[in-house]
């Protein structure tokens, strides 16, 4: 009976061990595990902070772009209004004065700007005999029996579009 003690406590003592065993190999794979866990873990906060970083880049780059363009946008409008300012001052400088060369000079330089407004989409708003339209034109009066109603009888001030928006109003006179 002692010998089969001994064989019973011999083969638990077999059995902890491999069962031992298991849990140490269990705990080995446990921590490889862990471990690998871990690196993915840096790796997708590495990664998180470089998606992080590359949008505020590009946002700090397109504030900076929004802001160059806000503060040059009128840069080339600006170039071409310096010839219609040369003209008006070579003008000025003119010592032999007849209303004549005066009124050439005007001509001239009112054809420059007319180009300099052609090239930036600036329109005139000039609706004598147009129906009065209250997004285009701004009544300064109204006139009575001057012709069909609600018709812009004369114009005190042109107005302006800018590509098709309204930057200035036709001050006009519109018939009763």
């Amino acid at each position: 009976m002692q010998q089969d003690n001994q064989n019973s406590e011999a083969e638990d003592i077999s059995e902890d061990s491999v069962e031992l065993d298991q849990v140490n190999g269990a705990a080995g794979s446990l921590d490889d595990r862990i471990a690998e866990l871990e690196t993915q873990l840096a790796e997708a906060k590495a990664a998180v902070l470089y998606v992080k970083a590359d949008g505020e880049n590009i946002r700090r780059r397109a504030m900076d772009d929004i802001e160059k363009a806000r503060k040059f946008a009128l840069e080339k409008f600006s170039n071409e209004l310096l010839a219609v300012k040369d003209s008006l001052d070579a003008a000025l400088l003119i010592e032999a004065t007849d209303v004549q060369s005066y009124k050439d000079g005007v001509l001239i330089t009112t054809k420059q700007l007319g180009s300099v407004f052609d090239k930036f989409n600036i329109a005139e708003i000039n609706p004598i005999g147009e129906k009065f339209d209250p997004n285009k034109h701004q009544a300064i009066s109204m006139l009575e029996n001057s012709g069909e109603p609600n018709t812009v009888t004369s114009v005190l001030q042109k107005g302006y579009t800018l590509n098709d928006r309204v930057i200035r109003p036709a001050l006009v006179m519109v018939a009763k």
